[in-house]
């Protein structure tokens, strides 16, 4: 990842990424690093985080690391002192999970949240950017996704989101925090979780068709993702914290390709990729999924010059390759 997605200088700035040993966390901090920021501070209780992520990380003499919880106030008012630019990424995912721990994503996602809001304000950081997602549309069945259009949330972890946004949205207003939000769309790549109950399913996927374990297809597989590789996403959060156009503010950008894809295509991409003839086990619907998504990214395009680096099958291929040689 090389310096595609900044034009001012870095090494005056310290910045602060939330879960950044975890997935999207440690490639925005990664870039950071790489492009000379003079600090980059990671505040992650390594629940989905990795030492592995941590360690290359660790190679740049301007990282910092605190080991601590989101859910901790003093915690998130000691990581934000004499930070300029936060990246909110520490969050629980998956809608399985929320739909069987409600409080515990609640305390998470809008207590944890609710504490950096207020130590970034505190601490008078210049700007932050935070993970949403979009799970927010929920029921709403207009294709492609318009930020100005939501539903009914489906699950705890979409409710947890949504609730962000609206937190964002008052301390905009009320504490003049330059804030904005990503609505995620399906992010894959490098460094993702393979393993534990909820692992994503590109390198579920990749593992099963590898070492001949089951791999499982809810519902008839025709469900439809914007699926996002994580350089996206990195290029978002960048440009999001250093943008200065005044307009981007107290907004809420879709992050995704503008592209769909089933997983039906998206299991056979990976076993032909691998030349493999596996067959996936197709099972009962998810509970709280949505069937089809599609972003529409021009919000993002127009007012933070967001454009994606990397479409579905190239990054499908970088990703393979990642994980084909962590199994092999």
């Amino acid at each position: 990842m090389d310096n595609f997605f900044h034009t001012k200088d870095l090494t005056t700035a310290d910045f602060l990424i939330t879960g950044g040993a975890g997935f999207i966390g440690s490639h925005i901090a990664e870039y950071l690093l790489k492009n000379g920021a003079r600090k980059v501070r990671v505040l992650d209780n390594m629940a989905n985080g990795f030492d592995s992520n941590l360690s290359i990380l660790r190679q740049y003499p301007a990282f910092e690391f605190i080991e601590g919880d989101i859910r901790n106030a003093d915690i998130c008012q000691q990581a934000c002192m004499g930070i300029n630019y936060i990246s909110h990424q520490a969050a629980l995912g998956s809608v399985p999970r929320s739909i069987k721990e409600p409080v515990y994503f609640n305390e998470v996602n809008v207590g944890g949240f609710m504490n950096m809001l207020k130590a970034a304000a505190d601490n008078k950081v210049e700007q932050f950017v935070y993970a949403s997602s979009s799970s927010v549309y929920g029921d709403e069945p207009t294709l492609p996704k318009v930020e100005s259009r939501v539903g009914n949330c489906l699950s705890p972890y979409a409710a947890t989101k949504k609730t962000n946004e609206l937190y964002a949205q008052v301390f905009a207003r009320t504490y003049g925090l330059k804030i904005m939000g990503f609505r995620y769309f399906n992010i894959f790549g490098p460094r993702q979780d393979p393993d534990g109950a909820y692992a994503a399913v590109i390198p579920l996927f990749v593992k099963g068709i590898m070492k001949q374990l089951p791999v499982y297809i809810n519902g008839d597989g025709e469900q439809t993702r914007d699926f996002t590789f994580v350089d996206n996403a990195v290029q978002v959060n960048v440009k999001g914290m250093l943008t200065d156009n005044a307009a981007a503010l107290d907004q809420v950008y879709n992050v995704a390709v503008g592209e769909n894809f089933s997983v039906n295509y998206l299991f056979n991409a990976c076993r032909d990729y691998l030349d493999s003839t596996f067959e996936a086990t197709y099972r009962e619907p998810r509970a709280g999924d949505i069937r089809n998504s599609l972003a529409d990214i021009s919000l993002a395009k127009n007012l933070l010059g967001y454009e994606p680096v990397k479409n579905f099958k190239d990054g499908l291929t970088e990703t393979i390759e990642f994980f084909k040689k962590l199994y092999s």
